[in-house]
């Protein structure tokens, strides 16, 4: 299936390993020029070679005071331009009880302030364009306990939906894809061979994690002219591995 996304420009956040580097790839594909964030520059320096296109690469940490301006920024100076911004940047932060405030505050910056900060600085010219593609990467909504991430997300996903209301009349759809199991480094760290193997063959429908192809299949077709209708909208990719109907 064509696209029509070829000479889009892109913003990918977190794009070093993992899901982001996978939506990266499969962009870079697609022939979308690219930024790409992450805070080891050694690795999008791989990534480029491995897509052997030229990206626009920017080694800056998402929590930093002013990372989203300096992203945006050097975005934009880079690219002319960003129609589609990918938010995949965050990270998963089990709590006890007695979890401090900072540690709450931590886990809301990294995967939702950040994310609804840089969005905001990118809106002004994705409007001036009538045209543009927010897509989030989220997290599931059946935490098994206390998680900062999965608080954060749930934001993401009522903010998205709220902003989705307000851009649509300017060509800008505002989207979120909450992963399943997804193989990943992290995924890797936090749970062993065995926990991985008895999950996939009792709570996971197709029997196996994910890949990160399989998320950025979705983000490319959601960030194309083909998606126009498709806003506000919360489309889960984890193999079956949610229990509720909707």
């Amino acid at each position: 299936m064509e696209l029509g996304i070829r000479g889009r420009t892109a913003l990918v956040t977190g794009a070093s390993m993992g899901i982001g580097r996978g939506i990266a790839a499969a962009l870079a594909k697609e022939g979308v020029r690219l930024a790409v964030v992450a805070r080891r520059k050694k690795l999008l320096e791989e990534l480029q070679a491995e897509t052997g296109s030229k990206l626009v690469i920017i080694e800056q940490d998402f929590m930093a005071d002013g990372a989203p301006e300096a992203i945006a920024k050097a975005a934009l100076e880079g690219l002319g331009s960003v129609e589609i911004l990918v938010n995949n940047a965050g990270g998963s932060r089990r709590f006890t009880l007695d979890a401090s405030e900072a540690q709450w505050d931590e886990a809301l910056t990294l995967n939702f302030t950040r994310q609804r900060q840089l969005a905001h600085r990118l809106l002004p010219q994705m409007i001036a364009r009538k045209w543009g593609r927010i897509v989030n990467i989220t997290g599931k909504s059946e935490p098994e306990g206390l998680n900062g991430a999965f608080a954060a997300k749930a934001a993401m996903h009522s903010w998205a939906k709220g902003l989705s209301r307000e851009v649509g009349r300017h060509g800008i759809t505002v989207n979120c894809v909450p992963p399943g199991r997804i193989i990943s480094e992290q995924i890797l760290r936090n749970y062993s061979p065995e926990w991985r193997a008895r999950e996939s063959e009792e709570d996971i429908p197709v029997g196996e994690y994910g890949q990160p192809a399989d998320i950025a299949n979705l983000v490319c077709f959601l960030a194309s002219p083909l998606a126009r209708y498709i806003t506000g909208a919360v489309i889960p990719v984890d193999g079956g591995l949610r229990r509720y109907q909707f």
